[in-house]
C-alpha cells in the first residue's frame, strides 16, 4: 500500500503557489546543501550535525528525521497531502520522482524537492476532526498514521469526502524503518501546532451550528460587530443579495456592500454574478463570504476584481469571531462557547 505524506510549505504558505505551479513539495532547509551522496538516515544524520551543531539533539534530531524523509524515504506513487496556508486548502498528488536538489534555483527556500503530480484540492472543511488533529503536527514533513489517516486520505482523494475513522477498511499498516524515539515524522502527532489545531475545532463547530441560513445569520452578525448596519434577507429566493450592509445611523453611508453567503464551493459565474450586483444596486463594494472556498476560475475572476468583489472564507470567518466574540449576540455564543488561552510560544 502506497504510503501518505504531509509536507508543509512555510510558516505563512509562502511557498504554496510555487510547489502547486511548479509540481514539486518541499523547500525550506536553506542551510542544508545537497543531500544527494547522502545515502542513509546516518549520512543525513551527518550534515544535520555539521549545519546545526549548535541546536540541541531533540531538534537536530527533528530535522534528521525530516530531511531523511524527503530524501529517502518518500516514494513514487505515495499520496502527497500540501496545507496550503493561503488558501485553507489541503493540495493533493501523486509523487512522481524521488529526491532533487534544484541547484538553479535562485530561491535557496526552493531546493529541496520531490516531484509531484498535484491532482485536486480540497477545502479544510470536509475533513472531521479527528483528521485534521492528526494532519495538524507543528513539523513539516511527516506520514500520518493515526486515526486510519492512509485509507482516509486515499478516499478524500478519490472522492473528495472524509468518510470518517470507520467509514473505510483500514489497509495493511506501511512498515516504517529507521525511527528513534525522537523522530516525530512518523508519531507527528507528539508535537501539535495548538494554534491550528484550536482553529480546526472552530471551523468543524461553525460548520456543525451554523450550517445553511445559519451560514448568512452569523455573517450578519460579524458585520453588525464590526459597525455596519446589516440587513439580512429571509431565507428563500433572494435575488442574489443575501446580506446588505452600509455604515452610519440609516446604513446608508460608504462603504455599502453586497453580501453573498455560500457554504458550498464557489464558481467564477457567482463572483460575475455579485461583480453585476455590485453596479445596479449602487453598491461600494461586494463581499462573498464562502465556507469551502473558491474554485480555481473565481479565484482568478476575484484577482481581477480585487478593488471591487472581497472574499471572506473560513479563516477570515473565524478570524472576525475571535476578533469580535465579546461584541456577538449570546444566541452566537451559545452555540459557540470559547475560552480564551495565552500560553507561551516554542518557537522551535
Amino acid at each position: 500500500m502506497a504510503g501518505a505524506w504531509v509536507i508543509r510549505s512555510g510558516k505563512y504558505g509562502e511557498r504554496d503557489e510555487w510547489a502547486t505551479q511548479v509540481g514539486v513539495s518541499g523547500g525550506g532547509w536553506r542551510e542544508v546543501p545537497d543531500l544527494t551522496q547522502a545515502r542513509d538516515r546516518a549520512g543525513v544524520e551527518g550534515v544535520i550535525a555539521e549545519v546545526f551543531g549548535a541546536e540541541s539533539a531533540g531538534l537536530r534530531a527533528s530535522y534528521t528525521g525530516q530531511m531523511w524523509a524527503l530524501r529517502g524515504r518518500i516514494e513514487v506513487g505515495d499520496l502527497l497531502v500540501l496545507p496550503m496556508k493561503t488558501t485553507r486548502e489541503l493540495a493533493m498528488g501523486r509523487v512522481t520522482s524521488g529526491y532533487r536538489y534544484l541547484s538553479d534555483e535562485a530561491d535557496p527556500n526552493c531546493r529541496h524537492v520531490v516531484e509531484v503530480e498535484w491532482k485536486i484540492r480540497v477545502p479544510r472543511t470536509v475533513i472531521k476532526q479527528d483528521l485534521l488533529y492528526t494532519l495538524g503536527s507543528a513539523i513539516s514533513i511527516f506520514s500520518p498514521s493515526r486515526n486510519n489517516a492512509v485509507a482516509r486520505l486515499e478516499h478524500v482523494f478519490a472522492h473528495g469526502t472524509d468518510p470518517g475513522a470507520l467509514g473505510v477498511a483500514r489497509g495493511p499498516a506501511r512498515i516504517k524503518e529507521e525511527t528513534t524515539s525522537q523522530d516525530l515524522v512518523d508519531e507527528p502527532e507528539l508535537l501539535p501546532n495548538v494554534a491550528e489545531l484550536a482553529h480546526d475545532q472552530i471551523i468543524t463547530r461553525i460548520g456543525e451550528e451554523f450550517s445553511g441560513h445559519g451560514f448568512a445569520h452569523l455573517v450578519t452578525e460579524l458585520l453588525r460587530a464590526e459597525g455596519f448596519d446589516a440587513d439580512e434577507a429571509p431565507p428563500g429566493a433572494d435575488g442574489g443579495i443575501d446580506i446588505t450592509a452600509g455604515r452610519g445611523l440609516l446604513g446608508l453611508e460608504s462603504p455599502k456592500l453586497i453580501v453573498q453567503v455560500k457554504t458550498g464551493q464557489v464558481g467564477s459565474e457567482v463572483v460575475a454574478q455579485l461583480n453585476g450586483l455590485v453596479v445596479t444596486q449602487g453598491a461600494d463594494f461586494g463581499l462573498l463570504a464562502t465556507w469551502a472556498g473558491l474554485s480555481k476560475p473565481a479565484r482568478d475572476a476575484v484577482k481581477h476584481q480585487r478593488f471591487r468583489v472581497k472574499v471572506w472564507d473560513s479563516k477570515d470567518i473565524v478570524d472576525g469571531v475571535l476578533r469580535n466574540y465579546e461584541r456577538l449576540p449570546e444566541a452566537i455564543t451559545s452555540r459557540l462557547p470559547l475560552h480564551r488561552v495565552w500560553m507561551l510560544r516554542d518557537d522551535t
